[in-house]
């Protein structure tokens, strides 16, 4: 089941179920969830690798951040992919799994955002996979809407959240075993 945002804003009141929301999360939210914004952003650049046991990941380096009060933009080029970071921070009880979706008017502009799961005991701000799919140019804001979190009640025993990217983390600094 998908909760409302009713439950939601009481479970961000008792169990900080979501940090630094934005007044509009926090007043009026749109649908069944909450819009996280864009806090961080990351190119890539080296090699990585994804083995059975251990990984690495290609070096990381911030070419953007959020700053409270200051507005600030990043130019997304065409066929470039970036690691961002949300502002928010999520805390999944044992019982909630949180999904996520792009926001409509990014693939409207040809800006693809590869999103995942927080599996429930995971903590920390969230990292996203975007890249710009199409022709032109496009530029957003540090603190833009980008992805809607739909929270999702699990009926039944869970394993909690155990990887190494608990507390939001973008990349690895060295080849690590996986847990």
């Amino acid at each position: 089941m998908i909760l409302g945002v009713d439950k939601l804003h009481k479970l961000v009141k008792s169990k900080k179920l979501v940090e630094n929301l934005c007044e509009r999360e926090l007043n009026n939210p749109e649908g069944a969830g909450f819009d996280l914004r864009l806090g961080e952003i990351f190119e890539l650049k080296g090699n990585g690798f994804l083995g059975e046991e251990k990984r690495n990941t290609p070096e990381i380096k911030s070419v953007a951040k959020y700053e409270e009060g200051k507005k600030k933009s990043f130019v997304f080029k065409p066929g470039r992919y970036y690691a961002v970071k949300t502002i928010e921070k999520v805390n999944a009880p044992k019982n909630i799994l949180i999904l996520f979706r792009p926001r409509s008017t990014l693939y409207r502009s040809g800006i693809a955002l590869f999103t995942g799961n927080a599996s429930p005991g995971y903590c920390g701000e969230l990292t996203f996979g975007m890249v710009n799919l199409g022709p032109c140019q496009i530029k957003i804001e540090l603190g833009a809407r980008i992805v809607h979190a739909m929270f999702y009640e699990v009926k039944g025993k869970t394993n909690l959240y155990r990887g190494q990217w608990q507390g939001g983390r973008v990349g690895a600094k060295k080849k690590e075993k996986q847990v």
